[in-house]
């Protein structure tokens, strides 16, 4: 009998990769299922989720409420920055942000609209993720929205930080900013999801507790800290931990208060769903 294939869809990043680390090398039992892994920017992954593409994916929380008809929330695989998150940096010092031209890494993420939250007035432009510092560098914008290892690199372009938007979501709410989350497709039936649920919580625990070798894995995808061990774990380790495991009553606190502020400013236009997470369902 042949195996039912799950696609699972993510980041090409390391701590994408670190997490998916035990189901990618077959380390724990599966239960009969084959996992095949897309790797897309996560822009990318946004727009897939919007069409039910993949059976699981990785997303930003921000597209989430525009899945909800399709997908509910994994209870862990999130990606939670507690006192930190996505950096707006520059080359020169700035005043202010109002007004300016900001590189983002799409509408869709849930940097930009944490940014939004921070400073509505600015003018968007979309750029690869890889692409933002060297926009910042080159003149093209007044500034950039870094995610990804480009978190920990920007001083290495020479640039500066304006604001760390988790740093400032921590202060004004005393809570940990949620970036993305792990969903996974409803019309799959309360048993198979269940069963993801559980294998994906068993995935992180495992690499969480078999660090050096999943990090030996993770560190192919850490762009720019191929060959800085110290910093790619660094970085794994802000996203991959204890909240990654189960976001907790402060997590998903964090969750609703994101996206209810967002509807009530006007930057989700899709309805919020009263419950999001799979085992709230």
């Amino acid at each position: 009998m042949e195996k039912r294939v799950i696609h699972v869809a993510h980041s090409p990043d390391s701590d994408d990769a670190f997490m998916f680390y035990p189901l990618v090398a077959k380390k724990i039992d599966t239960k009969g299922l084959e996992f095949k892994h897309i790797l897309k920017d996560i822009e990318s992954l946004n727009r897939d989720a919007k069409e039910g593409k993949w059976e699981v994916s990785a997303v930003s929380f921000h597209a989430y409420p525009y899945i909800a008809d399709k997908y509910v929330v994994l209870p862990s695989g999130g990606s939670v920055g507690d006192g930190y998150g996505p950096i707006v940096v520059s080359k020169e010092p700035l005043e202010t942000l109002k007004g300016k031209k900001i590189a983002i890494p799409g509408k869709w993420t849930t940097a930009y609209l944490t940014l939004k939250l921070f400073e509505p007035d600015f003018t968007p432009v979309e750029y690869y993720f890889e692409d933002i510092l060297p926009a910042v560098v080159g003149g093209e914008v007044d500034a950039g929205l870094v995610i990804h290892e480009g978190q920990l690199t920007y001083k290495d372009f020479g640039l500066q930080k304006y604001v760390d938007l988790g740093g400032w979501w921590k202060e004004k709410y005393n809570l940990p900013l949620p970036l993305g989350c792990n969903v996974v497709r409803k019309d799959l039936g309360k048993e198979l999801i269940d069963l993801l649920a559980q294998l994906m919580r068993e995935s992180i625990t495992y690499a969480l507790t078999h660090k050096d070798d999943a990090m030996k894995y993770a560190r192919k995808f850490a762009r720019g800290l191929e060959q800085d061990p110290e910093r790619s774990e660094r970085f794994v380790s802000m996203y991959v931990n204890e909240r990654t495991v189960d976001y907790g009553k402060e997590g998903r606190e964090a969750v609703y208060l994101l996206l209810k502020l967002g509807r009530e400013k006007g930057i989700i236009k899709a309805e919020i769903p009263e419950k999001i997470f799979s085992d709230e369902i």
